[in-house]
């Protein structure tokens, strides 16, 4: 079976567990994987002991991390090589997939690659883990989207069947 890194960009965290769960579909499929943070201090990524690569990354004010970017073009010719994936997770992917996908594109061609598998997740709404001026911010974007704008509750909307899914499509192209 193969050999399968996981790279994902996480602010809050959600965009990890979506990683773990795509990870434990391919596990559960005898592939053998290992999952990273991509942090922007990370140096010495070595894409050598994989036969794929799936990156995963977060979209904050309609832009996936910069420091994810340099990372992926620095890479480019390694990334090209393998297998490749990459999920992106947004509040927009859930009202707005048009806008989700424009995201997830022009990172895809800010960076230069071009994997074989992309999807959009939902992401979540943790107010609790929000500083209180982020809490105030997402309350007004949210609250103009008409969205949830309960601060005392966490909200989430991944469809992790859909991510299921993309793992499943991705094990059985490796």
């Amino acid at each position: 079976m193969a050999r399968v890194l996981i790279l994902y960009a996480t602010v809050e965290g959600h965009t990890a567990r979506v990683g773990a769960r795509i990870a434990q579909h391919l596990r559960d499929r005898g592939h053998a994987v290992e999952s990273h943070r991509a942090e922007p201090a990370r140096a010495g990524l070595d894409l050598a002991g994989f036969d794929a690569v799936i990156v995963g990354a977060s979209v904050h004010y309609g832009r996936h991390p910069g420091h994810l970017r340099a990372l992926l073009r620095k890479h480019g010719a390694a990334l090209e090589a393998r297998r490749g994936a990459f999920f992106s997770v947004s509040l927009s992917a859930r009202t707005k997939p048009q806008a989700a996908q424009r995201y997830l594109q022009t990172f895809l061609r800010e960076v230069g690659w071009r994997p074989r598998h992309t999807a959009t997740f939902a992401g979540a709404l943790p107010y609790s883990k929000y500083a209180r001026w982020k809490r105030l911010l997402m309350f007004a974007f949210v609250g103009l989207a008409g969205g949830d704008t309960d601060t005392s509750r966490d909200y989430e909307y991944t469809d992790w069947e859909a991510v299921d899914r993309f793992a499943d499509g991705f094990a059985v192209s490796v």
